[in-house]
Formats: C-alpha cells, structure tokens, sequence
C-alpha cells in the first residue's frame, strides 16, 4: 500500500539536498547501496534508478508531476525497487549510466531514467518523461506498466540482452593506438572550433550553448604557441558576448553580491539562460576571463572576472570556508507565493523597472542599454514562461548609450550603476532560488584554482585569503589524515562518499595553484601526497590512465575511465597536467612518465576527435613544447619581490611553474645552481628546457626576458 505523503520515505535521512527534496514523495525512494540491490534480488524486481541534481529545472518538474503522483508512486512502489542519485555525490555512476542511455536512445540530460536487472545491468532508459503522452514522447505510467509486463513475461531475455552493455564497455580497455603528433591533434582540434565558431554571437555551434570553459582554455594556448590572432580573437569575442548577454546576472553590488553566470543559454545569442548557476561553471569562467584580460590587457575582462568573484564569494561561500554548490534556476513569484517560476528572481517587466527607477531619464537610459520592452524581450519562449518579462543584456555600448541622451560615457557608467544598484536592492527583497549548500571537493578545487590566478592576476588581497580559507577547510573537513584520502561532499557537519578520481584531480591542482600565488610550502607538499595517493588509488597499471572511482570503491557496477572534457575538464586531463607541473618543480621524473601514460591511453579520441579533448591538447603541449621555470629568490613580500611578481603574473604564460627558494621548500623543489639562495635583494631566474639565464633583479630585464623566452 503507497504510504501517506505526509510520512517521509527513506531519503529523510539523507545529507544531499537533491535526495532531500524527493523525502516527502509518495514514492518509497531508496538510496543507491546494498539494501536497495538486495530487495531487487529478493524480490526479484527491477530497479529504476532516478538520477539528477538539486538545481535541476527538469528533474523539479518530473517530481512534481509523477513523483508526487499517488498513482505514478503505486505503480514504481509495486513493480520496482525505486532508488534516487544524486549525481554530483556519485558522479561515476552517473557517467556510467548516462553512457548507456546516450548509447541507446542518443540523448541524455537529466533527470535520467534508467530500469536496471536486480545485478544492476540496464535495459531500458531515458531522460523526463511526462506523466501522460505528451510532446510526442510517451507517457511515464504508459512505460511503467510496459517494463513490468515485459519484465513478467519475458524477464529472461531482458536479463540476457542487459548483459550486453557492460561487456560492451570492456572494449574501452583496448590496447590504445600510437599517439598522434602533438601539433596534429593541436590543428585538428582547431580546426573543428574554426568550422563550428558562431561568428556573430560566439561560442561554438547553435542553440543551447555552453560555455564549456575547457575550449576557451585550448584557444589561448594554441594562440600562445601558434601565434594565432583567429584562435585569440575567437576566445576574446565568445567571452564578451557571453558577458553582455543574459546568460550574465548584470544585477551586482560589489561587496554584497549578484553577478557571476548561468549554466548556459537556450539561444544562440546568449540571451535567455537557464537560471541555474553553477560553482564549478563560474570558478572555471574567472579563469577564462582572466586569461583574457592577460591576453588582451583589455580591462573589461578583468571587470568580469571580478564579478564573477564578487558573486561566488558573496552569494556562494560558506562561513566555514568552503564553497557552496549551486543556486536553482526556480523560484517563487512572491514570498507568499506556491508555485515556483523558473527565472522568477531574474526577470523584469518594464513597470517594475519604471517603478523602481521612477518615470524618469535613468529608466529610459537603463531600459536602452539593457534591451528593456514594454512587452517583454524573450524573442524564444515556447512555454509562455517570459511573457510581458524582460531578461537584461546588453544591447547598446556605453558609447551608444552616450550618443543617444547626449552624455559623457563617465556620466551613463555612473548612472547603470546607480540603476543597478536600486534594481539590486529591490531584487534582493525577493524570494530567493533554492540554494545548494552541499560543498563539493572537486568545485571547491576549480575555486580554490581561481582565487589564486586571481590574486596574482588582480592583486586582490581578499581572494588568496578565500582561497586559504577554502584549502583549509578541505582539508580539515573532508580530508581524512589517518589514511590521507579525500572525501568527495560535506553538508550540515557531515562529510561523506569517497573521494573520485576529480576530486583529487582537481584538488591537487588547486594546491599548486595556491603554492604559486602564497609561495607556502605546505600546499606543494599536500598536493605531492595526494598526486602520489591518486597513483596508488586510481591509476590503470595496464593501460594507463586513471579511471574515475578508486580500486576499492565498490559503488559502481564498473570502473570507467573518462575521456572527454565537457562542462568540467576530465581527470584525466587535469591529472597530466598536474603531474607535469610537479615533475618541473621536484625534478621527479617518475611524475612525467605517469603524464605520458595518459597521453598514450587517450591517444586514441587525441586521434580521431581531439576536440574533444581540449584540455589535455593544453596539457599535451606543455609536454612537449618548451618549458619554463621561473624562480624567485629574497624577499618574499618586499616591494622590489611584488614589483618582479607582478612582471609575471601580467603576462599569460603556459608551460610556466613559478617558485621560491626558501629553507622549508628546499626539500620538495629542485632549484637552479645559478639561484643566490642567499641573496637578500630580489631577484628571478628564468630557466628554459633547464638551461638558465642569469638571475635578474630589473622589472624592464626581466619582461624582456619573459617576452623573449617562450614559444
């Protein structure tokens, strides 16, 4: 008998707040582990797996409309053994599921829908199904009913033809193909973004877009070995338009919070976003466009990337240190309202902007510049969800604007901030979008990443004191020092689930990254232990490559390995690299053979589709492009050592490590002979492919040096 809604079912007891919000379903939702498999195999039933993430819009209105369907619950609760994921806890699994129903429907997204035999094979899947048919896709009861028939009347061949899946990924472990050239993969790839580059709005093929940060990763680095203006001028003009669309919250205070960007667009022009936002998306775009501002010296890219900062560290960031997950795309019209509305605290109508800003020249002025229409502006709104709203981008320049109402460009920048902020403080009033405060080991590395290029970039003291904070919490909170392994979540005093392969992938990086903006030896040795743990735990000693779950993780059915860089880089990817970086700075060589062991087990998507690989091509080029290192001796924090620090960290320089000689770091780093590592007046050491000049104490010499070394 299907119980009340009102008692909650077994995710009651859960951390993750995607779980938790299915906990009052009418469903008997399990959670993914051995008693849910062991009441399929008892029961001899099927088990659907329900897969998908707090934030999710979709996965929000599955649940409402046939998770909390009494009659939908009756039938998952009589015929299957019903189990939720949450697919940022358990992101192996996910992928490897979400690879059987792109394989077999040639699709995905979430929420995804998979029927598995009660030994965890899948045999049927899909995304969002309505309750009834609609849109032209069946309805969820329709399907339900179908598998239980089938699985009564021919349960045997369903169980046979189940088996064929995870056989069929025993061929991901094939002997891989020699590596292709470097510069092949480099062109190759190039040439795919060259063929699918919108050059009107940006960004790369139709609508929905991404942002897909690892692109604009590969298209600076190929312009800085390449000296390609195409690959620059692409990377340069998707950011600004992407900055100007909607897709950008344009609603910020700095020092309070708004900004930052949604996880992507449904058009083409980046216009009309899906209001979720994300960490690990908007700690990989502060990157982006700081690599942009470096690139360019255009100080746009640079405001940016500092709202993006203010917004994650405003609006994201966790009193203890660590960085929350993401904020939903719904929420309520009103505080008194029921029923959430997707993009309800972003949207405007031209009377609310009227009444905010009064009936006045700043309301016309701003309504200009933003693309304000008294009917609403969403040209692509299939559901009638934007009708008479109006989503802010920016439609006309600040010079435009200045032509237009005859004003200085100082005086319309002065008046959109004004407008902004009293936009921001009669938004702030709203009903805010569900917050995911589930803190994430991997996000928290792309954060910790940023902060630290943010620093040495911007010269934000605020952000390196973030980015230690945000370690620091990692490490005391979902690091465990008896073993020395990383816990993938921590939520409301609870760390849990076993670190993945990203979560050290990632992590690792961030420590370098910190140890390269603070120069504190302690992040460089922390980041050497786990590169050698992440060795030990998830490095295929056969094929090479590291698969994503840990040898003795039995969450998942079948260890996989990913190759593909999607809206995070792969471990894989970010692994190489790290393990690169340290190889230069300890002079361990065993480090760059583990690198080249990744290289040679993806050599075969490097060769027949390295776009999908940008992040490693990035990778792969320090491999086998000259090398820089650059070591600081004296000083660290005198006026003549920032003057020298801020000479390098102007410049984008990739293939680069920076250190500094000092006792405690003497141990882990391999330094130049030519270093004075008594010296007490500041001075670099540039070293090329381990030939070193001469140290340099001069800003001008050393920029020359800089200028003249690489590629």
């Amino acid at each position: 008998m299907t119980p009340s809604r009102h008692i909650p079912n077994r995710l009651a007891f859960e951390k993750s707040p995607y779980l938790l919000q299915h906990a009052m379903n009418p469903v008997e939702w399990m959670v993914w582990g051995k008693e849910a498999f062991e009441k399929a195999r008892n029961e001899n039933k099927p088990i659907f797996l329900s897969v998908g993430y707090s934030t999710c819009h979709w996965c929000h209105v599955m649940e409402r409309e046939s998770f909390e369907n009494e009659a939908i619950a009756e039938l998952l609760n009589r015929y299957f053994v019903p189990v939720k994921v949450d697919r940022e806890e358990l992101p192996d699994l996910d992928r490897l599921y979400m690879n059987y129903v792109q394989a077999t429907t040639g699709r995905g997204g979430w929420p995804m829908s998979v029927w598995l035999t009660p030994d965890l094979k899948p045999f049927y899947g899909g995304s969002y199904f309505p309750p009834e048919e609609r849109y032209g896709m069946p309805g969820f009861s329709t399907i339900l009913l179908s598998i239980a028939r089938l699985w009564e009347s021919e349960r045997n061949k369903i169980i046979e033809a189940s088996s064929s899946f995870f056989a069929s990924l025993g061929e991901d472990f094939r002997e891989s193909s020699s590596l292709p050239e470097s510069d092949e993969a480099q062109k190759q790839c190039f040439e795919w973004l060259v063929r699918n580059y919108d050059p009107e709005f940006g960004g790369f093929g139709g609508a929905p877009k991404f942002p897909r940060p690892v692109l604009l990763n590969f298209l600076f680095n190929h312009a800085y070995y390449n000296r390609s203006s195409k690959a620059l001028d692409m990377a340069l003009y998707t950011l600004r338009k992407m900055a100007d669309g909607g897709i950008h919250d344009h609603i910020a205070v700095a020092g309070k919070g708004g900004g930052g960007f949604a996880r992507y667009s449904t058009d083409e022009r980046w216009h009309l976003p899906h209001f979720e936002k994300m960490l690990y998306d908007n700690a990989q775009l502060a990157v982006s466009y700081l690599e942009a501002f470096q690139c360019s010296g255009d100080r746009f890219f640079a405001e940016v990337a500092e709202d993006i900062f203010n917004y994650l560290l405003c609006d994201m960031s966790a009193p203890e240190g660590g960085f929350y997950s993401a904020e939903d795309a719904d929420s309520l019209e009103s505080e008194s309202g029921s029923e959430k509305k997707e993009g309800a605290f972003y949207l405007w109508s031209d009377d609310d902007v009227r009444t905010i800003l009064g009936h006045t020249e700043l309301a016309d002025l701003f309504g200009f510049a933003y693309g304000i229409r008294e009917e609403g502006n969403a040209r692509h709104d299939p559901h009638g969800e934007f009708s008479g709203k109006n989503i802010l981008f920016r439609e006309a320049t600040v010079e435009k604007v200045a032509e237009k109402f005859a004003k200085t460009n100082e005086e319309v920048m002065a008046a959109l901030e004004e407008a902004r902020g009293k936009l921001y403080t009669v938004r702030s009033k709203r009903a805010r979008p569900f917050l995911d405060d589930k803190i994430v080991t991997a996000w928290n590395g792309l954060m910790i990443s940023a902060l630290a290029k943010g620093y040495r970039v911007l010269h934000h003291e605020s952000y390196l004191v973030a980015a230690r904070k945000a370690a620091g919490f990692v490490l005391e909170k979902l690091y465990e020092p008896s073993t020395g392994r990383l816990l993938r979540r921590y939520r409301d005093g609870n760390a849990a689930i076993a670190g993945k392969a990203e979560d050290y992938a990632f992590f690792v990086q961030a420590l370098l990254d910190l140890y390269e903006a603070s120069f504190e030896t302690l992040w460089l040795q922390k980041a050497l232990e786990l590169a050698e743990l992440q060795n030990t735990l998830f490095f295929d000693n056969r094929l090479g490559g590291y698969f994503s779950t840990a040898f003795d993780d039995d969450t998942v059915p079948v260890r996989l390995k990913e190759e593909y860089d999607g809206a995070e880089p792969s471990a894989n990817s970010v692994t190489a690299l790290n393990l690169l970086r340290v190889a230069e700075m300890t002079g361990k060589e065993e480090f760059s053979i583990y690198a080249e062991k990744v290289f040679s087990s993806c050599s075969t998507m490097l060769a027949q589709n390295s776009h999908a690989l940008p992040q490693l091509l990035v990778a792969l080029n320090f491999a086998r492009k000259k090398k820089q290192k650059i070591t600081l001796a004296g000083e660290l924090f005198s006026p003549e050592m920032n003057e020298l620090r801020s000479v390098i960290d102007e410049r984008y320089l990739p293939g680069t490590v920076i250190m500094h000689v000092s006792p405690e770091s003497a141990a882990l780093q391999r330094f130049p002979e030519t270093i004075q590592t008594g010296s007490a007046r500041p001075q670099v050491t540039v070293c090329i492919d381990r030939t070193c000049n001469l140290p340099v104490s001069d800003r001008k010499m050393l920029g020359e040096t800089l200028d003249n070394a690489l590629p």
